[in-house]
């Protein structure tokens, strides 16, 4: 059998967002700073790639970056059927990592004192639901808000059945508003900051919240707040674009005919279904500056930087922050950043604490494997080495 990326129906069968978290190190692990300065196993990596698209993948590809040294690494194929082998600088559809560049844009704007963390929905956004007075800005962005996930509700998952109704609605465009339509009439998993539960839906809430302070789309204040003044010039916010633009690995899903898998090609894909919680491009290169620029404090004011590494407990094998997960290796090192997966593309992106080392890893899932497996071992390789 084929290991499919559900990608946003991943979370209905006790895996992660857009995510799979295999169990790993506990969450609470004790913490120590990971060095530069270390030998990059350059071979020991590429090993892993190769690992990984025997096994699990179409192609792959990853860049580690220490700050003084840089490794970039790929395997496999660019496309099926064909022996074009993948870039280490292609672009990908990020998944949920999207969710971090939301959550930035609203700490910024908290730190501006145009919205705080504890304004609640309905200030914002009236009526949008039914408990909006209930829920606050800071619980959206933490996945305390106890609101359903859109992409589990029974009224969705009657439109996409199946990989081959994910095909037939590739085209399809979803505005933010009817995303929060499949939840509106759902009573709460719980009360408000009361537990913790992965909801794509309070990042496109959160999306709409950003619209509504600033009078323009969240897109436009993500490139304006983070894409221009780091430089990220191969990152995207595509909207309803349905193209993968540059040199980029093709994605795949598992279509049944004839009671066989069949892999159908899924790049070109509307990604407005993930909206602010699932729906931009980037490259390994983009998402490594990213991350190191949030995770040391350049994006942000120092209180709402404390505020985002406020860690809350969850089932998985990570905490979050606001809009950021953050875990343990084996060994120690304290890791910050998120996994994202949207149909046909998966993608991690971590950063070792006290400008540390990075990792961002992408694959295009495919075979007998859960890549999410190796991606952990992978991990433990790169930070642990």
């Amino acid at each position: 059998m084929h290991i499919v990326a559900a990608g946003l129906f991943a979370a209905a069968t006790g895996t992660t967002d857009v995510l799979a978290a295999p169990a790993r190190a506990a969450a609470g692990a004790p913490a120590r700073s990971a060095t530069t300065g270390r030998t990059l196993h350059v071979g020991t990596m590429q090993a892993a790639l190769d690992d990984i698209a025997a096994t699990a993948a179409v192609g792959v590809l990853a860049e580690v970056n220490d700050g003084a040294q840089v490794w970039k690494g790929a395997s496999g194929v660019a496309r099926l059927g064909t022996r074009q082998p993948v870039s280490a600088e292609g672009r990908f559809r990020v998944g949920s990592i999207t969710k971090c560049f939301i959550a930035a844009v609203v700490l910024q704007l908290a730190g501006e004192g145009r919205l705080t963390l504890d304004d609640t929905l309905q200030r914002w956004l009236p009526g949008i639901l039914p408990d909006g007075s209930r829920i606050t800005v800071r619980q959206l962005l933490q996945h305390t808000s106890g609101v359903v996930n859109y992409t589990n509700a029974a009224s969705f998952r009657a439109v996409y059945r199946s990989e081959a109704d994910i095909v037939r609605m590739r085209n399809r465009t979803w505005t933010p508003r009817e995303l929060v339509t499949f939840v509106d009439d759902l009573p709460l998993l719980f009360e408000p900051g009361s537990s913790w539960e992965y909801s794509n839906t309070n990042f496109v809430l959160l999306g709409m919240v950003v619209e509504r302070v600033t009078g323009v789309h969240y897109a436009a204040e993500v490139r304006r707040r983070i894409l221009r003044p780091l430089g990220l010039l191969h990152t995207r916010v595509p909207g309803a674009n349905p193209v993968l633009a540059g040199v980029h690995p093709h994605g795949y899903l598992a279509v049944e005919h004839d009671g066989v898998d069949q892999p159908v090609d899924i790049t070109v894909f509307n990604p407005s279904v993930a909206g602010a919680s699932g729906e931009m491009t980037s490259t390994a290169k983009d998402l490594n500056i990213f991350f190191r620029a949030l995770v040391d404090g350049r994006l942000l004011g120092p209180a709402e930087q404390e505020q985002m590494k406020i860690a809350h407990a969850t089932r998985r094998d990570y905490q979050y922050g606001l809009g950021l997960m953050t875990r343990s290796t084996l060994g120690g090192t304290r890791l910050w950043g998120h996994r994202g997966e949207i149909f046909g593309y998966y993608a991690e992106s971590w950063t070792a604490e006290d400008n540390g080392r990075q990792l961002t890893v992408a694959v295009t899932p495919w075979g007998d494997i859960d890549p999410k497996v190796a991606i952990t071992e992978l991990v433990e390789t790169v930070f642990e080495s």
